[in-house]
């Protein structure tokens, strides 16, 4: 497969000082996730420590939802919770930063930079991905209450009965799913290498949403297709308890700085 840095043949220039990006091909997502698994595979304890993290998040939340009679929110939470995803995998672009530079790789190293984020703009992309996030549970919670008024439901099978036998339900999935397509769609623009370029580089918050938002609408079908893989492949992994993201959460994440580095030129003598 081609080099990240020579992968991408079609150049878009950027008007202003932005990055130029760089069409997607789905021949260079076949190759950032092979990469991303070959990372995995070289540095298994970090993605390990990365997933278990997110994981033991997820079964925190859902087990607080269930515990407070919230049944209805487990769903929506365990999909809405991919959101944070990708400024939960920093950890993880470093450690491939790291490899792809012929750096040494330590737990003290990889944690440190990690750290370090709470002072640089990847902290304010993180209260993004928080804040949409919010947005995501909220209309959740909206939509429960226009289809299934105020009160909840005492079991999780009475809630499942009302879902998929009444009609009601039936409008409750489709709307949740359209809107709730729509802010994963706005999310993923935002964010698909946001966080691994302000990883990398000395830019403002804003910069990378911009950035990113233009390598999608430069190559929109293989990006979205992308989109969708991931969350096909995070709603699988959610299934056995959070397990699945030991596996998944590492190897996206080591494929996002692949997929950064292909679909973002480096910065030439005319970028700040």
């Amino acid at each position: 497969m081609p080099d990240p840095e020579t992968a991408a043949t079609t150049e878009i220039p950027a008007k202003t000082a932005f990055p130029v990006v760089r069409k997607v091909t789905f021949a260079d997502l076949a190759d950032v996730l092979a990469k991303g698994w070959e990372d995995y595979k070289a540095a298994p304890q970090f993605g390990v420590f990365f997933g278990a993290v997110y994981a033991l998040g997820g079964l925190i939340l859902v087990s607080a939802v269930m515990l407070l009679g919230l049944q209805w929110l487990a769903y929506p939470l365990v999909i809405g919770f991919a959101l944070i995803g990708p400024f939960v995998a920093t950890g993880l672009y470093e450690v491939s930063r790291r490899r792809e530079a012929g750096q040494e790789l330590s737990w003290s190293g990889i944690l440190t930079v990690v750290w370090n984020q709470r002072r640089r703009e990847l902290g304010w992309m993180a209260f993004v991905m928080l804040f949409i996030f919010w947005v995501w549970m909220y209309q959740a919670r909206t939509l429960f209450a226009v289809f299934f008024g105020f009160e909840g439901f005492a079991t999780m099978e009475g809630f499942l009965h009302a879902v998929f036998t009444t009609w009601n339900g039936w409008m409750f999935l489709l709307v949740g799913h359209v809107v709730g397509a729509i802010i994963s769609m706005v999310l993923f623009a935002v964010t698909v290498v946001s966080c691994p370029f302000l990883l990398d580089r000395d830019a403002d918050f804003v910069t990378a949403m911009i950035t990113s938002i233009r390598v999608v609408t430069s190559s929109p079908v293989p990006m979205i297709a992308w989109g969708l893989f991931v969350v096909v492949c995070v709603v699988i992994s959610a299934l056995p308890a959070f397990l699945g993201f030991l596996i998944t959460l590492p190897v996206f994440g080591h494929a996002t700085w692949h997929l950064y580095r292909v679909a973002v030129a480096p910065p030439g003598p005319s970028q700040t």
